[in-house]
């Protein structure tokens, strides 16, 4: 049943994220914006599949296994399933997400897998598609801690769906802000700036729902009208064939370790220190 549960949010998401899609793609082209182009849209469903294929194989051999051994193994026993271990499991989620999102963005090796989603000079709903193909590989990390605390399995990988359904929405120029639920929720004006490679913009508002983790740790920025976001990476990749843009940042990060002089102490500063470190950047 509650394997079920699951699969019927997706046959409801879906079709529902596709008609949005198709809504937007009207929108722009009768207002004469260039907000679609085939080649990157058809990269953002290739990534998408890409990831939820290593998703699902890793799902039953890796991912399930973990969170049922910590779940056996937890502190904390829930009597029941209200609201409170529904907000609670959703809070703590959304945390862990953010927590996931921040070293992505700060250690080059989880970014050079991050990197993918941030690829597109375009942003809109297909842009959610693009996925970070290799993160299914990690993430069960960052949330096998909330199935210590007594959170079945299920339920966590559940909560993940519609947080991830959540943040395929704010993917989207076409909606402008709203109002008093820029103070609480990730919203797509957020989320522009997040994308943007704007040097005030990079590393912002790392949030998946809740924008409260990025004003708590200093990470929030807000969109500013004189200062357009600017899709994409501040470096451009020449190369945008469907290999290249998913190893493209391996293969310069791993060019520079490899032809660092530092000590090899040091020389690790190009996988695990931030993606723009340099030597002399201390």
């Amino acid at each position: 049943m509650e394997a079920f549960r699951e699969q019927s949010l997706m046959l409801f998401s879906v079709p529902l994220i596709l008609i949005a899609i198709l809504i937007e793609l009207a929108v722009t082209h009768f207002r004469h914006i260039r907000a679609y182009t085939w080649r990157e849209s058809l990269t953002n469903f290739y990534l998408a599949g890409l990831n939820g294929s290593l998703d699902l194989l890793l799902r039953a051999v890796v991912v399930l296994p973990v969170l049922a051994f910590c779940w056996h193994y937890r502190v904390f026993t829930w009597e029941e399933k209200g609201w409170v271990y529904w907000l609670g499991l959703f809070v703590l989620e959304d945390f862990a997400y953010y927590v996931l999102h921040f070293v992505d963005h700060h250690c080059r090796l989880f970014w050079a897998v991050h990197v993918t989603h941030h690829s597109s000079p375009e942003f809109n709903l297909t842009t959610g598609f693009r996925s970070s193909v290799f993160q299914p590989v990690y993430r069960t990390a960052y949330f096998a801690p909330i199935a210590l605390l007594g959170f079945e399995p299920l339920d966590v990988l559940f909560m993940y769906a519609v947080t991830q359904i959540y943040g395929s929405f704010i993917h989207t120029e076409s909606v402008g802000k709203l109002g008093w639920l820029e103070y609480i929720l990730v919203t797509p004006s957020h989320h522009r700036v997040h994308h943007a490679s704007n040097a005030r913009y990079l590393d912002k508002n790392m949030g998946m729902c809740l924008i409260l983790w990025d004003k708590l740790f200093g990470t929030f920025a807000a969109e500013d009208p004189a200062e357009p976001p600017r899709y994409g990476l501040t470096k451009e990749i020449p190369d945008r064939g469907p290999v290249n843009i998913v190893f493209h940042e391996w293969r310069d990060m791993l060019r520079e370790f490899r032809q660092s002089r530092l000590p090899w102490p040091k020389r690790l500063g190009h996988l695990f220190r931030g993606p723009g470190w340099k030597p002399d950047v201390g």
